[in-house]
């Protein structure tokens, strides 16, 4: 497990389990937001849909992950970090993460999602 991993665990005050380890870790080294069935493919241990579900959860209202649902209707997890917007091409459904200036902005943002067509898609 790594540092970021534990130091998460200690700062949450969250019980460690190795399910919710696995989740992450995954997390922690993806480069994007994931879906359920990505997060699934690159886990070290087998677990059910419940499982993940329900730890997601946990970690959402403990603020370590942040979610938000795409074109396709699936839900996209990623560790919280600062809020940022997510870029979705409407042709490949590729997602990309950016930085936007939210220094204007009052109240609490949560979710800033934009669509478009992506360079690659882009003729």
């Amino acid at each position: 497990m790594s540092e970021q991993i534990k130091s998460l665990f200690e700062e949450h005050d969250i019980k460690f389990t190795t399910a919710r380890s696995s989740i992450l870790e995954v997390l922690k080294e993806a480069h994007h937001p994931m879906c359920y069935e990505q997060i699934k493919e690159k886990m070290s241990v087998a677990m059910d849909k419940a499982t993940f579900y329900r730890n997601i959860a946990k970690f959402e209202e403990l603020g370590m992950v942040h979610k938000f649902e795409a074109d396709d209707r699936k839900w996209y997890f990623e560790l919280s970090s600062t809020t940022h917007a997510h870029f979705i091409c409407e042709h490949c459904h590729k997602i990309t993460c950016m930085d936007v200036d939210l220094g204007k902005v009052e109240g609490e943002v949560t979710s800033i999602v934009l669509k478009g067509t992506c360079k690659e898609c882009h003729v």
